[in-house]
């Protein structure tokens, strides 16, 4: 039995009561500092009741708020104020009411035929909507993904697996709508059993296996010992913020006599030469700058590149340097990860492939993911916001990388965010994900998604993480099929979609 709209005044203060709660839980599912991985499975409960049974263009209404209003408190959270951040907050706001919409116009009519269909409306739109933002907007990932506020239940997450993060998604979100049938059938909430039931058994048989995943992962029998190397915070503080004050832009420093800009940089640069130096002899063979962890005029980098081709040949290592290269030609800078293979030579040049909206004011890389065969496995490369692309990163298990090198550089507000979504493509890849951040956590993250090592360089003072990684990584369905799952809920949501036009036998409006 599908709910249905409420108009009477004690019907309508009982369903704002219901949006109220749903709203308050939400801001606690975005996936902020705030988290509670719970309340991920709770608010769209209530949302869910809330728009079937209220009118549907006054209910998306009120959706659309609410949903605006957890994007605004996400900036909050992640320090972001700039006012078109703001705009994009009202457009994401938009696109996290389509599943919603779908399943009010949908899951009744379909409940006249079957129940367990009708709850599969809102978890195959919510999929879709994610997977629209990830592949089609400048956001990305990074926030309105469902699956990510589960990164703690590490059962849960192996389904990346097969599936990518939209597979967590799915069934947090599925849940939510048995519950919200239950919720608005009343003393009829056995017409959902069948649904109950097969959402617990699908649920109970992905951690299960999950589980089983994890237990059964075999131990690594080889392993190469890297170093993530960033900037120490007293570094920072008595270098990098003094030679940024003289320059209030870029244009000034592209502008600035080239000698004493090299000069301003010296210190920085030097010190990152000098940890490299520390790293190899300490017995690293692989080395990682965090991202722009380094700065040269374009006129100074192979000056600066040939300094870290004598460590790598004198060492026998590899080392990825981060680095900001500022050019004479708009928009004056390049984000760029060079690799410099153990006999001087370069592996690579990437330029980083999603540069942050508006904060991050400069072109774009292609976005073609670099490979390259050492004696411990095959490495790749993105760099920070790369990661929240899975189609991305998903390039990197599909020519079969074993390690992927992440340099970043973030702040105080996003460091946990960031952390917990690489773990989420390191699954979906089988890949170990090395990822050296300057002012953020470092972390390196096995293909099952565990912790290797990790260094806060707020609490640590900067300086390296220094882990043995394993050199093999893990074939995975989802490196060989995509966004398959993902694909085949935007199928279903747009039959949903067609199916609220056509009229159902006995459905209800």
């Amino acid at each position: 039995m599908a709910s249905s709209p409420d108009t009477a005044p004690t019907g309508r203060r009982r369903r704002h009561l219901w949006l109220l709660v749903g709203a308050v839980l939400s801001l606690f599912a975005t996936h902020s500092g705030s988290d509670i991985a719970l309340a991920a499975w709770l608010y769209p409960v209530f949302l869910i009741h809330f728009a079937r049974t209220g009118r549907p263009g006054g209910a998306m209404v009120w959706l659309w708020a609410v949903s605006t209003a957890g994007v605004l408190f996400w900036l909050w959270r992640a320090e972001l104020s700039s006012p078109p951040l703001l705009l994009i907050a009202v457009v994401l706001g938009a696109v996290q009411v389509v599943p919603f919409l779908v399943d009010r116009l949908a899951a009744p009519r379909l409940a006249a035929r079957s129940v367990l269909l009708s709850t599969l409306v809102f978890p195959a739109a919510k999929v879709a909507a994610e997977f629209a933002q990830t592949s089609l907007s400048p956001v990305g990932g990074i926030y309105g993904v469902l699956g990510s506020t589960q990164h703690d239940a590490l059962p849960l997450v192996q389904v990346s697996a097969v599936t990518g993060v939209y597979g967590v998604s799915f069934l947090v979100a599925w849940a939510a709508a048995v519950a919200a049938h239950a919720l608005g059938a009343g003393r009829d909430w056995r017409t959902g059993l069948r649904a109950a039931v097969a959402c617990t058994a699908v649920l109970g048989c992905v951690v299960l296996a999950g589980g089983a995943r994890l237990a059964l992962a075999p131990t690594p029998t080889e392993s190469v010992r890297a170093a993530g190397v960033t900037l120490s915070e007293a570094s920072y503080d008595a270098n990098m913020s003094p030679a940024f004050a003289k320059y209030d832009s870029l244009e000034a420093i592209v502008s600035a006599d080239p000698d004493q800009v090299r000069r301003d940089f010296a210190p920085i640069n030097d010190e990152l030469i000098d940890r490299t130096v520390r790293e190899a002899r300490a017995g690293a063979d692989l080395v990682v700058w965090n991202e722009s962890a380094a700065f040269t005029l374009e006129a100074h980098r192979d000056e600066l590149l040939d300094r870290v081709r004598e460590v790598a040949r004198e060492y026998g290592i590899q080392v990825e340097v981060g680095m900001s290269v500022y050019t004479e030609r708009p928009p004056y800078l390049r984000n760029q990860a060079v690799l410099v293979t153990s006999d001087g030579s370069t592996a690579w040049t990437y330029d980083k492939a999603h540069p942050i909206p508006v904060l991050e004011p400069y072109d774009a890389g292609s976005g073609e993911t670099p490979l390259h065969d050492t004696a411990f496995g095959r490495l790749a490369t993105a760099i920070c916001y790369d990661l929240n692309f899975p189609a991305t990163m998903r390039q990197a298990a599909a020519g079969g990388a074993d390690i992927v090198l992440l340099p970043a550089n973030e702040w105080a507000a996003i460091k946990k965010l960031h952390a917990e979504k690489a773990m989420f493509r390191a699954v979906e890849g089988g890949f170990t994900l090395v990822r050296p951040v300057g002012r953020g956590i470092s972390t390196t993250v096995d293909p099952y998604g565990r912790t290797l090592a990790a260094a806060d360089y707020f609490t640590s003072g900067g300086g390296s993480m220094v882990v043995d990684v394993p050199v093999e990584g893990v074939r995975t369905v989802y490196s060989r099929v995509g966004d398959l799952f993902a694909w085949a809920c935007v199928a279903a949501t747009l039959a949903g979609a067609l199916l609220a036009w056509r009229r159902v036998p006995g459905a209800r409006p």
